[in-house]
């Protein structure tokens, strides 16, 4: 998706940018004083409310202004908003914002845990945001540039960041009662486990419990609270390499036998059913598409 510029809910001369790097929106408000509603804020909004939006402001100071509270953002400030209540950026100077939506799922994080992250904004001092807040500037300012084959790519790092940072502040926060934060925490080591050994066939639930000194039924009960199952995660992430290998240049790409080989799958044919089932569309057709 390229740049989508426009004026709604702005004074002259504010705009608001979207691009798209694969499952990851970021958009870039930038505007003088103003209050800047959910419907501008919602460019290339998935009208599903199975997303979560992360704001980073850039420079100037607003308000974010979300049901009953008002939350001062300065420069460096990231804040996680709760997706079930719209909110409104209220700028008292020129300020400039990115919004960074992605697929909950993306964050590991249950309902409960996501209300607890966006209760306070994290400010840019702390030892993991000093990590986060300067590769998501980075993006933003660089989101149209980036090669095709390496959005879906970078949508992936942003996502572990948030993850690790969201990680940091539940282990850091006060327990409240409805949630499971140790439940989530190793959750989260154990998708990190799954990304690292995305390429051993002998990758299972059985291999990921013994390597987290848990029961086989504890890993399946991790993933069922998220709506999903050990076996279909670590397909979708499977996909991804894939997906992602198959963008990469003509000069380096490898045979699609090989990828397919290379992440888990044990028959060419299995994966290229697989794949279509999730991208509507053939390994060949996806590699034809990007031109590689």
């Amino acid at each position: 998706m390229g740049v989508t510029p426009s004026t709604a809910g702005a004074q002259p001369g504010g705009t608001v940018t979207t691009h798209r790097l694969g499952p990851l929106c970021v958009t870039t408000t930038e505007s003088g004083p103003v209050e800047i509603p959910p419907s501008a804020q919602a460019i290339g909004r998935p009208t599903a409310d199975d997303h979560i939006t992360v704001l980073l402001q850039a420079s100037g100071r607003v308000l974010l202004d979300q049901s009953d509270r008002q939350t001062p953002l300065g420069p460096g400030c990231l804040v996680f908003t709760d997706t079930n209540r719209p909110y409104t950026l209220i700028g008292g100077d020129r300020s400039r914002t990115h919004a960074f939506r992605l697929p909950q799922q993306s964050l590991g994080l249950r309902e409960a845990d996501r209300r607890r992250v966006a209760e306070a904004p994290v400010p840019p001092d702390t030892e993991i945001a000093a990590l986060v807040v300067p590769f998501l500037s980075r993006l933003a300012d660089r989101a149209g540039a980036y090669e095709p084959h390496l959005r879906p790519l970078l949508a992936r790092n942003a996502a572990d960041l948030l993850a690790t940072l969201a990680a940091e502040r539940l282990a850091h926060g006060t327990p409240r009662a409805g949630t499971d934060t140790a439940g989530t925490l190793l959750r989260l080591r154990i998708k990190g486990y799954v990304e690292d050994h995305l390429t051993d066939p002998d990758l299972t639930p059985r291999t990921i419990a013994a390597a987290h000194h848990i029961s086989v039924r504890h890993v399946h009960r991790l993933f069922q609270a998220e709506g999903t199952t050990v076996g279909r995660w670590i397909r979708h992430r499977r996909l991804e390499a894939c997906r992602r290998a198959l963008g990469r240049p003509a000069r380096d790409a490898p045979v699609l036998t090989a990828i397919a080989h290379r992440f888990g799958f044990t028959s060419y044919s299995h994966f290229s059913r697989a794949f279509r089932a999730a991208y509507g569309m053939s390994p060949s057709e996806w590699r034809g598409r990007l031109g590689v």
